[in-house]
């Protein structure tokens, strides 16, 4: 009886951790995509928050952001639109997924016009049971890319 039960316990926790292991599922990932970009073009700060992580660190044109930069370009921005496509990821960490994807975007920053098509790159990353993106990047392709 007590080889069964052991045998069971073993079983069992065995499940928990390749349950714990496997990272989350593609359209779960895109929504939290989707979630951080509308949060964005709305300029809810609170929404942005609850998907990004407080040490965010992104990479543009406009130089390297923390939080803080990123909250303040927000601020800069008219956002009209944003549709992303051909959305991609991958892990070999249970903790830890890489996206890629492109973002189509209709809009302007500081009154410049920064719509376009850009090659995108986010890395989320699970905390305390949540994901949370943790680096981001977008770039325009050169003309004839």
């Amino acid at each position: 009886m007590k080889k069964q039960i052991t045998y069971l316990i073993t079983a069992l926790l065995a499940t928990i951790v390749v349950s714990n292991a496997a990272p989350p599922d593609k359209a779960t990932m895109e929504g939290k995509e989707k979630a951080a970009w509308q949060a964005f073009k709305d300029k809810n700060e609170a929404g942005f928050k609850s998907v990004v992580d407080k040490d965010f660190r992104g990479v543009y044109d406009q130089g390297v952001m923390n939080m803080q930069k990123e909250l303040d370009g927000m601020k800069k921005w008219d956002m009209k639109s944003f549709e992303i496509s051909d959305y991609d990821m991958f892990s070999d960490e249970k903790d830890v997924v890489v996206a890629t994807y492109k973002v189509k975007l209709e809009g302007t920053y500081d009154g410049k016009s920064m719509s376009g098509t850009y090659n995108a790159g986010t890395v989320w990353k699970q905390e305390n049971g949540k994901w949370m993106a943790i680096f981001h990047t977008n770039v325009k392709p050169a003309a004839g890319q």
